[in-house]
């Protein structure tokens, strides 16, 4: 087997892996071929089916797991997979090839209670352990991305939602004046709309509310669905920074706009190539 991570141009791939997404397409001199994505739990690589592809295409789906034999290529810079053959291997279960969270998701399940706990406004804090007691979002926490961008594998939801509220934990105690409750209540579930949006891996996929309504209209939903018995400014002001965390022109508090900020820092932190240094 294979692990797309250790793959290396010119290396001989065989192994099953998961297919994420799947394109019919065809070359500029009209001839067809498939474009893939392939997952397996250490990453995912870019695959093209160049030859035989009316008989490769008819044995799999886009979310199957398929037994692949190829030659890792360089194109513009990015490794991909020239398949050979490929066949369906019914016997594995997609949803296990999923790219995986590379941290401790016990430890951070850990960390995402310690921060809830650190809300002291009464409602603030009704409303967050209302999410934080369900089951069943805890667990979609552990197996959905955050986005197509950044987070995106199993866990990364879990991870991008303690990884924000953890900045805004900090950036309110460097300036006191932040209602540190309202900005904490906010980053734990401004992506909880996420659970809604998409299905589990490997694909993801948007689900048809989800690809019509977005994460963000989503989550204003669940939010005050379980939101009742709040003071009604706390609830405002609560739905209004999440409503605000991918607009920050929108943004009509100060809490609101920390919140935007903090999640485009952690995505970016999570995402953006780090340069190594040479020594003069």
């Amino acid at each position: 087997m294979s692990a797309i991570a250790e793959l290396a141009e010119e290396r001989i791939v065989e192994g099953v892996y998961a297919v994420a997404r799947k394109q019919r397409l065809r070359t500029k001199g009209g001839a067809p071929y498939l474009a893939l994505e392939l997952v397996d739990p250490s990453g995912r690589i870019d695959a093209r089916v160049w030859h035989d592809v009316e008989l490769l295409d008819a044995r799999f789906a886009e979310g199957d797991a398929v037994r692949v034999l190829g030659r890792v290529e360089k194109f513009r810079n990015r490794l991909q997979v020239d398949v050979r053959t490929l066949e369906s291997a019914p016997e594995a279960d997609p949803a296990e090839f999923a790219p995986a969270l590379r941290r401790d998701a016990d430890e951070l399940d850990g960390f995402l209670e310690f921060l809830a706990g650190e809300i002291s406004h009464e409602g603030l804090a009704g409303v967050v352990t209302r999410f934080l007691s369900d089951d069943v979002l805890r667990g979609s926490l552990r197996r959905l991305p955050a986005s197509e961008t950044h987070h995106s594998y199993a866990g990364g939801l879990l991870e991008h939602t303690v990884g924000v509220a953890t900045i805004c934990r900090e950036t309110a105690q460097l300036h006191p004046r932040l209602r540190s409750d309202l900005l904490l209540a906010a980053a734990l579930l401004h992506d909880v709309g996420r659970v809604a949006e998409l299905t589990s891996g490997p694909t993801f996929r948007q689900t048809d509310e989800g690809r019509l309504l977005g994460h963000v209209h989503l989550g204003l939903r669940m939010v005050e669905d379980r939101s009742g018995g709040t003071q009604p400014d706390a609830r405002s002001e609560l739905l209004h920074a999440i409503a605000c965390h991918h607009d920050a022109r929108s943004a009509r508090t100060a809490e609101a706009s920390v919140l935007y900020h903090a999640n485009q820092l952690d995505a970016v932190a999570a995402t953006r190539p780090v340069l190594s240094t040479r020594e003069p």
